[in-house]
C-alpha cells in the first residue's frame, strides 16, 4: 500500500506526463497524420516505415502511436485497426507502458551488430501471441552496422504478413539506399513556435499555472522546433518560477538577455558611440548576458531589420513579438543594406573568433569595437558620391586631354568603327583598304580565331588594294596565311599577293592597341574626379577603359563626350 502511495506521489515529468498518445495529440505534423490516417482507413499499410527529424518531434511517440493504431482491439475487445486508438484495451495499455510483448521497441544504439539483428529476426516467423501484428520499433537505426543492415535487407524486403517494421532517426544520410527503398518515409517537421506556444497554454490550463504568453515565446524559440526541449524547459521554468512561468525568469535560466538592452546596444553599434556600446556589454554582462547568445541576437537582429527594409510583409510573421515587430518598423528606413550587410559579415566573422577566444567577453568587446568604429565610415558608394560632389571637373580639364582621349583607338575606335560602318554600308561593303577594313569584315562575318591569330600573331608591314606585306613567327604555319588569303579573295572578289617575312616579329596590333590603352590610361589619370577617387582608394588600379557613347551626339571631338568614361 505505501508503495503504491509512492508512486503515485512520484512526480513524471511533463515530457512524459503529456507524450501524445493518438494522432490527434500530435503537433506539427499534419501530413504524417493524413497519410497514416487513410492508410489505415484503406487497408493500404506499409511493411516498414522510416521516420526521421530532428531531435524531439514525435519519432518514437509516433511509432507507439501507429503500433497502438494497429493492435487496438477497442474496448469491447472486437475492433480492428482505427486511426483513434481506444487507449483502454490491453493492447493499447501495454503499448503505451512499454510492456507488450509483440511490440519490440530496440535501441539501435546499444545492439548494432549483425549478432543482435539475427537474435532479432529469428523471432520474426513466429505469428504474434496477443497482438494482431508483431511490430519492431528500432529508434536511431542508422547505428547499425553494416553487416547488421545486411542482415536485414531480406526479411525487410519480404516480411511475413504479421509483420511490421518501423525505424526512427535523426540522421536520415546514413542510412543505406537499400534500406531506404524498402521503406515508406516520413520527414517530421520542426514544430513552429505558434504550435509550441499553444501546446505550452494546453499542458499549463491542465497544471492550472499562471504563465507570461512572452515567456512562453521565448521557450518556444529556445527549443529550436523540438517538443520535448521545450517541455522540458517549461518544466524547468515552473520550478525556478516558483510554480510561474515569468519572462524575466525565463531569460535568465536560457542565458537571454532583455531584448530592449539588446536593441539598445545595437543602436549605438549603429552610431558608432563605442563607449556607450562597451557600458552596454558590460551591464549585460553582469547581468547573465553570455557573449555567443549576446552575439547571435545581434546577428538575428540585423537580419530581422534587413528582412523588413527589403519586404514590407515579413513585418507581419508571427514569431516577431513586439518588441521586435516596434524596433524593426523604427529601424529599417534608417539603416541602408550596404550597413546591414556590412555588420552582418563583421558579427558572422567574429562568431568564429569568439569560440577559439580564450575569454569570450574579451573576444565580443573587440568584435563590436571594431563593428562601431566601422560604423562612421562611408560605404563605397557614399564615397563615390562625395568626391563627385567635391570634384570640379569641368573647371579644370588637362589642356589637350580631349584630342588625345578622342584619337586612341581603345577609347575612340569603338566609335570610329559605327561612323566606318555607317559609310561602308553606303558604299561597298566588300571593299578591303586597310588593315581596319579586315579586322571589321572578320568581325561582322564571325572568325574570332582567324581574328584573333591577325591580331597577335602577325604584323601588317604594308598593306593595299590587293597587295599585304606581313611578318610573321617561326612557329605561324601555312594555315594563317591561306586562310588570310582566302578572305580577301572571298570579300573582294579580286586576287591577293601575300608578301611572308619569317623570323623577328614586328608589332602586332595587340601591341598597337595595348601601348594606346596605356596611353589612355594616363591621361584618365589627369582628370581632377579620378584622380581624387585614386588618392581616396589608395592602390587601385584602373584596369580597363571604355567610352559610353551617347546616341544624341557623334561628334568624336565633342567636349561632353569625353565625360562618359567608365573604368574598372
Amino acid at each position: 500500500m505505501a508503495e503504491e502511495e509512492n508512486k503515485q506521489d512520484q512526480y513524471v515529468v511533463l515530457a512524459r506526463k503529456y507524450r501524445p498518445q493518438n494522432f490527434d495529440d500530435l503537433v506539427g505534423q499534419d501530413a504524417l497524420v493524413q497519410t497514416l490516417t487513410n492508410a489505415i482507413k484503406n487497408n493500404r499499410l506499409h511493411h516498414a516505415y522510416i521516420l526521421t527529424g530532428i531531435r524531439g518531434v514525435g519519432k518514437t511517440t509516433t511509432a507507439r502511436i501507429i503500433a497502438k493504431a494497429l493492435n487496438c482491439t477497442g474496448k469491447d475487445g472486437r475492433g480492428g485497426p482505427t486511426v483513434h486508438p481506444c487507449g483502454f484495451c490491453e493492447n493499447c495499455r501495454a503499448i503505451t507502458e512499454g510492456r507488450h510483448i509483440d511490440v519490440m521497441e530496440l535501441d539501435a544504439a546499444s545492439r548494432t551488430g549483425v549478432d543482435d539483428m539475427r537474435e532479432i529476426l529469428d523471432g520474426v516467423r513466429y505469428k504474434p501471441t496477443n497482438a494482431r501484428y508483431k511490430i519492431y520499433i528500432i529508434d536511431e537505426v542508422h547505428m547499425l552496422s553494416k553487416s547488421a543492415f545486411n542482415a536485414l535487407l531480406k526479411t525487410l524486403e519480404e516480411p511475413p504478413s504479421h509483420v511490421k517494421f518501423i525505424f526512427a532517426t535523426t540522421e536520415i544520410r546514413k542510412v543505406p539506399v537499400t534500406i531506404l527503398s524498402r521503406c515508406q518515409r516520413f520527414d517530421l517537421q520542426r514544430i513552429s513556435i505558434e504550435d509550441l506556444v499553444g501546446l505550452f497554454q494546453k499542458i499549463l490550463t491542465n497544471e492550472k499555472i499562471e504563465a507570461e504568453e512572452e515567456a512562453l515565446r521565448l521557450i518556444a524559440k529556445a527549443a529550436d522546433g523540438s517538443a520535448r526541449d521545450g517541455e522540458s524547459l517549461l518544466d524547468q521554468a515552473i520550478s525556478l518560477g516558483g510554480g510561474k512561468v515569468q519572462t524575466d525568469v525565463v531569460k535568465n535560466m536560457i542565458g537571454l538577455s532583455d531584448k530592449n538592452r539588446t536593441f539598445e546596444l545595437f543602436e549605438n553599434l549603429i552610431k558608432g558611440d563605442v563607449g556607450e556600446v562597451l557600458k552596454n556589454l558590460e551591464d549585460m554582462y553582469k547581468n547573465g548576458a553570455n557573449p555567443l547568445t549576446l552575439l547571435q541576437d545581434l546577428i538575428s537582429t540585423t537580419h530581422g531589420i534587413a528582412k523588413v527594409k527589403l519586404i514590407a510583409e515579413a513585418i507581419k510573421d508571427p514569431a516577431l513579438s513586439e518588441n521586435e515587430r516596434s524596433f524593426y518598423q523604427k529601424s529599417a528606413p534608417e539603416i541602408s543594406i550596404a550597413v546591414l550587410s556590412r555588420m552582418w559579415q563583421m558579427m558572422i566573422k567574429g562568431l568564429s573568433e569568439l569560440n577559439i577566444a580564450p575569454v569570450q567577453i574579451d573576444a565580443l568587446e573587440m568584435i563590436l569595437i571594431r563593428i562601431a568604429y566601422s560604423a562612421n565610415l562611408p560605404t563605397p558608394q557614399e564615397l563615390l558620391d562625395d568626391v563627385k560632389k567635391n570634384s570640379n571637373l569641368s573647371q579644370t580639364r588637362p589642356e589637350n586631354s580631349g584630342r588625345n582621349f578622342g584619337a586612341s583607338p581603345a577609347l575612340g575606335e569603338k566609335k570610329t568603327f559605327s561612323e566606318q560602318n555607317i559609310s561602308t554600308e553606303n558604299k561597298a561593303s566588300t571593299a578591303i583598304l586597310s588593315v581596319d577594313d579586315l579586322m571589321r569584315y572578320l568581325e561582322e562575318h564571325r572568325q574570332p580565331l582567324l581574328e584573333y591569330a591577325l591580331k597577335h600573331d602577325v604584323a601588317f608591314e604594308a598593306f593595299a588594294e590587293g597587295n599585304v606585306k606581313i611578318s610573321v613567327g617561326e612557329k605561324v604555319g601555312n594555315d594563317l596565311v591561306m586562310s588570310l588569303h582566302k578572305v580577301l579573295t572571298e570579300a573582294t572578289g579580286k586576287k591577293w599577293q601575300i608578301d611572308i617575312v619569317r623570323g623577328k616579329l614586328g608589332e602586332t596590333i595587340a601591341d598597337k592597341e595595348n601601348a594606346k590603352a596605356e596611353e589612355n590610361k594616363k591621361n584618365v589619370m589627369e582628370y581632377p574626379l579620378v584622380r581624387a577617387i585614386m588618392e581616396e582608394f589608395r592602390g587601385a588600379k584602373i584596369e580597363t577603359l571604355t567610352r559610353k557613347v551617347s546616341q544624341e551626339s557623334t561628334d568624336e571631338n565633342s567636349p561632353e563626350d569625353n565625360n562618359d568614361l567608365i573604368f574598372e
